[in-house]
């Protein structure tokens, strides 16, 4: 349950639209050498993506959550393990559409000692063709929709529709995208890696691409840059920084995505945008101190504590 004060009594349901993914993830000493074999110290068998990854952290902050996005047939072992998964966590999955004869993607999972992860997934080409259920169905009691900018091709009409509407669309831009995207002006707030930042604006600096980006839409535009802490833009345009919570990190798998999935809570709650940009750092960097990927998402309360402990320092931000 979600005892912040400000809070709203009844939980908000936050639609997380993406592509469920089973992980297999090893601890590794070093990644292995082309060619090489390397032991493992440790084998887990989670799920991941990035909607499914936001969706555990709302919930273990206090929101309600939807998944909504393809999986592979629904006679998969994959799609049974995910489903009893989403399950345990109370995340909603009505939303999910299962395309026949598919296969659910899929990850390898390496993370080496100082908790970087290295990866490699299959994702069936053929799930792209999903189409998703009714606009109708999908925005009732919908509080706010929170994607990847990889699913552009199946949801930005339906993100569009959620803007005029005045419900919130978070996008989590993980990779490049083009100047001419149509989720530029289907969302509210996006929120780009810097690597994906600089790459949209063919801009060699975080600050200058947001600017050059802000040309172009009337979002809230922000960059993440791990331990370097988020640069956005205010309301005037001005540039801002929230530097990062200092942790020792063992394990960073999900924890953008519980940064993404904190700050889409944050905004519903209406939290203002430099409280919610730091309550979203500090639930990341609270699921960076644990291996697990996002089912190591914290509790609101170690969040609390955290941004309490912090208070009289300065704003801070997460270690995504």
């Amino acid at each position: 349950m979600n005892f912040h004060a400000k809070a709203p009594k009844i939980p908000p349901r936050i639609l997380c639209i993406g592509m469920p993914v089973r992980d297999l993830t090893f601890r590794v000493r070093s990644v292995p050498a082309r060619g090489s074999k390397e032991n493992a110290t440790h084998f887990d068998e989670i799920c991941g993506g990035n909607a499914l990854n936001a969706a555990i952290g709302i919930v273990r902050l206090g929101g309600r959550a939807s998944v909504c996005g393809p999986m592979g047939d629904a006679r998969e072992t994959s799609s049974r393990f995910i489903f009893d998964k989403l399950a345990h966590e109370g995340i909603e999955t009505k939303h999910v559409v299962h395309m026949p004869g598919l296969v659910t993607p899929i990850s390898t999972v390496m993370v080496d000692p100082s908790g970087e992860r290295t990866i490699v997934t299959f994702r069936d080409p053929e799930l792209w063709k999903v189409h998703l259920p009714p606009t109708k169905t999908l925005l009732d009691d919908c509080a706010a929709i929170l994607t990847e900018n990889r699913c552009a091709e199946f949801c930005t009409d339906l993100c569009a529709e959620a803007v005029r509407r005045g419900i919130p669309v978070i996008v989590d831009v993980d990779r490049a995208m083009s100047l001419r995207e149509g989720l530029l002006n289907a969302s509210s707030h996006l929120v780009f890696s810097s690597e994906p930042l600089q790459e949209t604006a063919d801009v060699k600096d975080d600050g200058a691409a947001l600017k050059k980006i802000a040309k172009l839409t009337h979002s809230f535009l922000a960059g993440t840059r791990g331990p370097k802490g988020t640069i956005w833009l205010d309301e005037q345009g001005n540039l801002q920084e929230t530097p990062a919570f200092p942790v020792h990190t063992v394990d960073t798998l999900g924890a953008g995505d519980v940064f993404h999935g904190a700050f889409a809570l944050a905004i519903t709650e209406k939290q203002e945008i430099r409280q919610a940009l730091r309550f979203a750092s500090a639930a990341a960097a609270l699921k960076c101190t644990r291996f697990g990927g996002a089912f190591a998402a914290p509790q609101r309360a170690e969040v609390e504590a955290l941004l309490g402990q912090s208070q009289g320092v300065g704003p801070a931000e997460a270690d995504q």
